[in-house]
């Protein structure tokens, strides 16, 4: 599943990520979204982007190309 399919209110667990764009993946590690994390989609812009997402007691802004590297599940 992907962070795009979920509304504001859901919550997930990060199951891994896609092959990509590294400095990405480094910038969702750093700031605490790892693999088997959980996390809860607090809001979403009109056109889809960015999505916020709480992990960790932070709120962290998911851009379309950062959406895209995440693979979740809907907990």
């Amino acid at each position: 599943m992907k962070l795009r399919d979920m509304a504001p209110g859901d919550k997930g667990r990060i199951v891994s990520f896609n092959k990509g764009l590294p400095e990405y993946r480094r910038r969702l590690f750093s700031l605490g979204a790892l693999p088997n994390t959980e996390f809860e989609v607090t809001r979403v812009a009109p056109l889809g982007d960015p999505v916020e997402i709480k992990v960790r007691g932070s709120f962290i802004s998911v851009r379309k190309g950062e959406i895209d590297l995440l693979e979740v599940e809907k907990i």
